[in-house]
């Protein structure tokens, strides 16, 4: 395939996580608790140490923020990757968990690879260069109105103890349909047009960074859920097919 050389080095560094992961994956493994009270295992430890290996030979002047590992170096150019996003669904045996590689440069993102070797998907993207998953180029759907949609949540605790639950209620009770798909899977449903909306209150930027570009470059919107532009220290998440990105924050207030 072509690309820039910080695509291919992504999606390089992607393959030699999976091949992590997926050794991992058929045994098992000591399961500690962070400080946040969420899992890791040395399937994360040991497919972060893989990413950073690959960019760091080839982009030695980058910065690097991993979820297990922090941040490193100063610079433009940010590589932002979470080895394991779902570590729970990975510990518990289900293929729901995906690699996020993303590139910011001068705090934009510029790039993404989401690769999820057990589920047998990967996406990526580059700005200007449109989204693709599995070799197939990704447009999001037509669907132009809440009564026709589908949208997908994910975490909502923040949300439910908001003034804002009852306005999502609300909206709920016009859609079409309404799913969790949850984690990288709805960001690759809404990417390739299968849904139209994803809402999430409470995210890591390292979750979302790469399947930023993906969704735009497909011609959708994503922004926080007061609308504003996805940056390191965002945590909730309206994406859409653009069509219904104006419908969805009028509605939601």
């Amino acid at each position: 395939m072509t690309g820039s050389p910080e695509l291919l080095a992504a999606l390089e560094a992607a393959a030699a996580a999976a091949s992590v992961i997926r050794e991992c994956y058929a045994r098992a493994l000591e399961v500690r608790l962070k400080a946040d009270a969420t899992p890791v295992t040395e399937a994360d430890v040991r497919a972060e140490g893989a990413i950073r290996a690959v960019l760091g030979a080839r982009f030695p002047g980058h910065a690097f923020f991993g979820e297990e590992t922090g941040r490193h170096g100063t610079g433009d150019s940010l590589w932002l990757v979470d080895p394991i996003d779902g570590t729970k669904a990975f510990v518990r045996g289900y293929p729901m968990f995906s690699t996020q590689i993303a590139l910011m440069r001068e705090g934009e993102l510029v790039l993404g690879v989401s690769s999820a070797p057990l589920y047998g998907e990967l996406a990526w993207a580059e700005c200007g260069e449109g989204a693709w998953l599995n070799g197939r180029r990704l447009k999001v759907s037509d669907i132009d109105t809440l009564e026709a949609a589908a949208l997908s949540t994910g975490n909502l605790k923040s949300l439910a103890g908001s003034a804002r639950w009852q306005r999502f209620g609300q909206v709920v009770s016009r859609l079409n349909r309404i799913r969790g798909y949850g984690d990288f899977l709805h960001y690759h449903l809404l990417a390739s047009g299968r849904i139209d909306a994803v809402i999430e209150s409470d995210v890591n930027i390292l979750d979302i960074a790469a399947l930023v570009t993906i969704v735009e470059e497909a011609g959708g919107e994503f922004t926080t859920l007061e609308g504003g532009r996805i940056g390191l220290e965002s945590t909730s998440v309206l994406a859409s097919n653009a069509r219904l990105h104006g419908p969805l924050r009028a509605a939601l207030g």
